[in-house]
């Protein structure tokens, strides 16, 4: 059994099947939740829980002081926790403990304003961090990488940062969860009864299966674990993909056939979204979170022997995503909160 500790931000999509593999390896984790009835389930699975919110500063920096590995994968665009995470970190280097800390951001940093009008020649890969550092600070997810990156060098060797930044997340993960970009696209087609798109679907991104992303951080944690932290502190970022890029028209256009063989819109074909409807989508983000470009290439997890291995995006939306989003009851109004990439 690990002696090390683990504090988990965020037990739901990501983190959820995150937790399941620490379990596997009988690491010692806590999980920050909201309420006293999920906590019941957690302790009986032998998670030990905090209660609190992300908004509870002082209860996540109070479990972070006392954790030698910290995940953060509740979201990617909230600044309180991470700097809550940060100053745990912080507190634990004063009294000279080492810590390894992964942060989850998201691909959604290198998107562009395509808005589905062309498929971009600009691909970034994670041993190349110069051209993630080049990117503005006013890129999506940068607001809270940023003062990561920079609490890096105060920190120095007492703490192990990475970023791990997926793509497209695909894939029913633990309690039947699904991700946010294409099951949203398939419920505005399903309310409004054609497949749609942003434009004519022609941007691309990068693409990985939500178990593929949780082993990508677990063989993350094994090389934090055994390498120096002088090694570690040069480049924090991490990509996350398949090898398997797909246009939004791709997507689409399968989410198109599937319902229309189940009888549930009229036409396969996909169709450009008005700007009108982006309130059923992300809103103001809807051109970049569904409509963008986002090409990334995960060399460093693959170095390490990091390969993915569950089915393609496609295939998962035809048998599992699709099915399960067809079961749903109730109005679907769009997706206002923050994402995660």
């Amino acid at each position: 059994m690990s002696e090390k500790s683990v504090f988990l931000l965020g037990p739901g999509y990501i983190g959820g099947q995150i937790l399941e593999f620490l379990l596997e390896r009988n690491y010692h984790v806590t999980t920050l939740t909201r309420r006293e009835s999920t906590a019941a389930e957690f302790h009986a699975q032998g998670i030990k829980t905090v209660i609190g919110s992300l908004d509870d500063r002082s209860v996540i920096q109070k479990q972070v002081s006392v954790s030698d590995i910290v995940f953060h994968t509740a979201t990617a665009d909230h600044l309180p926790s991470a700097e809550a995470v940060l100053d745990g970190l912080e507190e634990r280097a004063k009294n000279n403990l080492q810590t390894i800390y992964i942060n989850t951001s998201g691909t959604s940093i290198l998107s562009d304003n395509s808005a589905g009008a062309f498929k971009s020649d600009m691909v970034f890969e994670d041993d190349k961090p110069e051209g993630i550092d080049a990117l503005p600070d006013s890129a999506p997810h940068r607001t809270i990488d940023l003062p990561i990156v920079r609490r890096r060098e105060i920190l120095g060797e007492h703490a192990k940062i990475a970023i791990m930044m997926p793509p497209l997340i695909y894939g029913v993960g633990p309690a039947g969860r699904s991700s946010i970009q294409l099951p949203t696209l398939v419920r505005y087609s399903l309310k409004h009864r054609y497949a749609g798109q942003i434009g004519e679907g022609r941007s691309v991104w990068s693409q990985i299966h939500v178990k593929d992303l949780a082993r990508g951080y677990l063989t993350l944690l094994d090389w934090l674990e055994r390498t120096p932290a002088e090694e570690v502190l040069p480049n924090p970022y991490w990509f996350c993909e398949n090898g398997n890029e797909l246009s939004w028209n791709d997507c689409t256009a399968e989410i198109g056939r599937v319902l229309y063989e189940a009888g549930k819109i009229e036409s396969s074909t996909p169709r450009t979204i008005p700007v009108s409807n982006y309130g059923d989508l992300f809103g103001k983000w809807s051109e970049p979170v569904v409509g963008s470009n986002s090409r990334s290439r995960a060399n460093r997890l693959r170095k390490l022997g990091w390969e993915p291995k569950e089915k393609k995006t496609l295939a998962s939306l035809a048998e599992d995503e699709i099915p399960l989003i067809m079961q749903e009851t109730g109005p679907f109004e769009g997706y206002g909160k923050v994402v995660a990439s």
